[in-house]
């Protein structure tokens, strides 16, 4: 391979492997989404999952009700208070999910060599050759040869918890199946997965309409984690539906990819969403192990480009039962990272698993020290070149206030912005510097009252690399957006000096709207 595309292009001396790392500040610059649930909804590990580097909460509905996850959003909010640390909310969907039903909640032993039936029949009880699934089309989705997957929600990986089917024969509306490895289903909840089979179920089931528009609606959710996007017309479809519900009108879009179907319209998809999740876990399954790497470094490198942000899912599973990932795990973070990921995304390992607050600190200790070998050089360079000439007038902005603030070592990057899109535009280009994003509140009316605009944006920088809101002081809106009053800076100012961020003699770059003009500074603190 030439060395001019690696990303690691200078020696590494090896004992400054051995240096301890320096404390910073923020975690990492990369972005933690933790799933809450049984071992993390308390005030207490949330509070923990806050200060370990979790800026994103997100609430997974394929199980729980919404009493439990309300109560579970009511400790995040005090959780937020009590530690000052601002955090978003996502709220992932079912989708045309496929489910094995166990009424009893009995372990089922499964047995290699011998068969099982797939029945859509729910009245029957599970037992060891006997599952009923929620679905009642799949013997008309698949064929015989075809590969069918069982497994615990969030599915482990593990061949002793998890099943492999082999389709023998399709009897009726009955599916005859050969299992391929002996395992134990134990709980309540175990997914159903067919391997590059479609599905014939809305994206947007009616399940999730209602969940939307009832705790979505009442909690103003940051991010909708559409689960199983399929088709750009998926997005559209949601994004109709979250217009009609007053503030989820701003909530943002996060396309999950988790098929092949959603990789072959990967582009279309990209163009409709505001950010994409790529779900290994699933992916894992539809496509060849070798194969999941170049999808992750194609799908991300898209993300990139087009500065939408990339999450990455399924990191450090082995956490969920132990208190270190392994060596693997570790270097899959780094190398995420190195993709160009915005945010990592922990599910089992914060839901269900023993060490919900540890997970995210040690991701977040990798994640800070593969930051510190990102080539960022190479990165701005493709970056530039692949958006080409010419330039629109804010790309150029916020391009050249990055090379800029990387010239003059500036210490950090202030974006004033009301929609979020400068400091969107400015991340895009990865600074090696994190970005303060001062969002300036707009007042807006429908014609029956008066609102602020202003914390929607604010969170929904939270899943964005190496961007770190503050909500700016609404009462003085007009004054923050000319040169005379400079008001709004010190504030910006002296809040990146108590957080640590910046201290005398250092270099900030600022890049803000002087009237109609855009405008990029460098100053220099005093003492």
């Amino acid at each position: 391979m030439n060395a001019n595309h690696l990303l690691l292009e200078e020696p590494i001396r090896m004992a400054s492997i051995l240096e301890p790392s320096k404390p910073t500040v923020f975690p990492a610059m990369t972005r933690i989404v933790g799933t809450l649930g049984p071992k993390s909804r308390s005030v207490e590990i949330i509070s923990d999952c806050l200060k370990a580097g979790m800026s994103v909460a997100r609430f997974d509905f394929s199980w729980g009700d919404t009493e439990f996850h309300q109560e579970t959003l009511e400790n995040l909010k005090a959780a937020v208070k009590s530690t000052g640390k601002l955090c978003a909310v996502m709220l992932d969907t079912v989708g045309p999910e496929l489910q094995v039903v166990n009424k009893t909640e009995h372990p089922i032993s499964l047995q290699a060599d011998t068969l099982v039936v797939l029945t859509p029949d729910q009245e029957k009880e599970a037992t060891s050759n006997l599952l009923p699934i929620n679905f009642s089309g799949l013997s008309k989705a698949v064929k015989k040869g075809d590969t069918i997957f069982i497994g615990q929600y969030l599915f482990t990986g593990s061949e002793t918890t998890s099943v492999w089917l082999e389709v023998t024969e399709v009897n009726g509306d009955d599916v005859v199946c050969l299992i391929k490895n002996s395992a134990t289903l134990s709980g309540t909840l175990y997914t159903l997965h067919v391997s590059q089979i479609r599905i014939d179920l809305p994206t947007l089931t009616d399940k999730d309409k209602e969940v939307i528009s009832t705790w979505g609606a009442q909690n103003s959710i940051d991010f909708l984690s559409l689960s199983y996007t399929r088709h750009a017309e998926d997005i559209r479809h949601a994004r109709e539906f979250l217009s009609k519900l007053g503030d989820l009108r701003q909530t943002q879009i996060f396309a999950k990819i988790e098929n092949v179907e959603g990789l072959i319209h990967f582009d279309e998809i990209l163009m409709e969403a505001d950010g994409v999740i790529l779900s290994r876990g699933n992916l894992g399954l539809d496509l060849p192990p070798e194969k999941v790497f170049l999808f992750q470094k194609a799908a991300v490198y898209k993300c990139n480009m087009a500065g939408k942000p990339a999450v990455v899912t399924r990191v450090v599973d082995s956490m969920t039962d132990n208190l270190r990932p392994t060596r693997a795990e570790a270097t899959d973070v780094a190398n995420a990272v190195l993709d160009g990921s915005d945010a990592i995304l922990l599910g089992a390992e914060t839901l269900r698993g023993l060490y919900p607050v540890e997970s995210i600190s040690i991701v977040g200790k990798i994640c800070a020290e593969a930051e510190k070998v990102f080539n960022q050089d190479l990165y701005f360079k493709k970056t530039v070149k692949y958006v080409g000439e010419p330039m629109t007038h804010l790309e150029s902005i916020t391009s050249s206030a990055v090379r800029a603030a990387i010239k003059v070592k500036a210490s950090i990057i202030i974006c004033f912005t009301s929609s979020g899109r400068a400091a969107r535009l400015i991340a895009k280009y990865r600074p090696t510097m994190p970005v303060l994003s001062v969002v300036i509140p707009q007042l807006k009316t429908n014609q029956l009252r008066w609102t602020f605009t202003g914390a929607f944006e604010a969170r929904q920088s939270l899943i964005v690399r190496g961007l770190f809101p503050m909500l700016a002081d609404p009462r003085h809106p007009a004054e923050t957006r000319n040169a005379t009053n400079e008001s709004i800076l010190k504030v910006a100012l002296d809040h990146g000096k108590a957080s640590g961020l910046i201290k005398s003699h250092d270099r900030v770059v600022v890049c803000q709207k002087v009237g109609d003009a855009s405008v990029v500074k460098i100053i220099e603190l005093e003492d």
